[in-house]
């Protein structure tokens, strides 16, 4: 399998992996500039070599699928009978330099109603690396005319038709998945509200309307759905950011989105490590060998490449 299709793969199974380059090569070495090694949890696919590069490679790239917040980095490897690594000898001549780019699992979101809010809002968010779900019970909304504007998309695309019950899609939904409520019908809306509560591990929820559409719905989350007042007040309304009361579709899409890319980065913030707190040990060349003899040095973060 190729380095992209094993991506492509990851991505599918929505799990972490590294990306393993050969970014430079002086001297003789077992692979050429460019070579390439994917590497998930369990798997890996291509090589940058084998022996101790890849090895070596391997472990950290592992490392970093860990990480919360992984940055991409470099890893200087000599060649020579006087370097021991840990995982043998490679007596090449040369020296290498490597490339481990993280490949972090997408934000995943569902976008339940795509009319005229709803499509100028996936438009925005197909721009994104997101897995996106458009959900709607008309069939007409879904036609691949209708969605032919979205043929560009960065974001994975997933289209559901769901005539009769939307709300199971919820289900369907990988943890943490961000959810956006705003079909053409209030009592769907209101079904899904009551359903996406009752799911475990999304992420937000949001659900356009106004204040007198919301306080008809809260109180009847917590009367006829027995939602406590906690739960209700996990989703967020009205959505999109405050100050812009433009009322056309695509002003609404924008507002929403920029809203969501905030929950995006706040998220990242929030899983990221305590910069209070101790620093962990850097990494060195002695955690991948014998002291002095080690064959990798890991160069550090690489800025611009996120």
């Amino acid at each position: 399998m190729g380095w992209v299709a094993a991506v492509a793969r990851l991505r599918a199974r929505r799990e972490p992996g590294v990306l393993v380059t050969v970014a430079a090569v002086r001297g003789h070495a077992p692979r050429r500039a460019g070579a390439k090694l994917v590497v998930g949890r369990t798997e890996t696919w291509g090589s940058i070599g084998g022996g101790n590069i890849e090895a070596v490679a391997v472990d950290r790239a592992r490392e970093l699928t860990g990480a919360a917040d992984a940055e991409p980095e470099l890893m200087e490897f000599a060649l020579n009978d006087k370097v021991t690594g840990r995982h043998g000898v490679q007596c090449c001549g040369g020296s290498v330099t490597v490339l481990l780019e993280p490949l972090p699992v997408v934000e995943a979101v569902a976008v339940f109603g795509v009319g005229h809010v709803g499509l100028e809002l996936a438009r925005i968010l197909a721009r994104h690396h997101l897995d996106l779900h458009l959900v709607d019970s008309r069939p007409d909304m879904l036609t691949e005319e209708r969605l032919g504007v979205l043929a560009d998309a960065v974001a994975q695309i997933r289209v559901h038709h769901t005539p009769l019950l939307p709300e199971e899609v919820l289900a369907e939904l990988p943890p943490g998945a961000h959810v956006l409520i705003m079909t053409h019908d209030h009592a769907e809306d209101a079904a899904l509200c009551d359903a996406a509560l009752r799911t475990a591990g999304l992420g937000s929820i949001g659900l356009i309307g106004s204040s007198a559409k919301w306080a008809r719905f809260r109180q009847r989350l917590a009367a006829e759905g027995g939602h406590a007042p906690a739960a209700v007040d996990r989703i967020k309304t009205p959505i999109g950011i405050p100050g812009i009361s433009g009322k056309e579709p695509a002003t609404i899409a924008v507002s929403v989105a920029a809203d969501l890319l905030r929950t995006f980065e706040q998220d990242r913030r929030r899983s990221a490590p305590d910069p209070a707190a101790p620093a962990p040990e850097p990494v060195s060349a002695d955690a991948y060998g014998p002291a002095g003899e080690a064959g990798a040095v890991v160069a550090g973060a690489v800025a611009g490449n996120r």
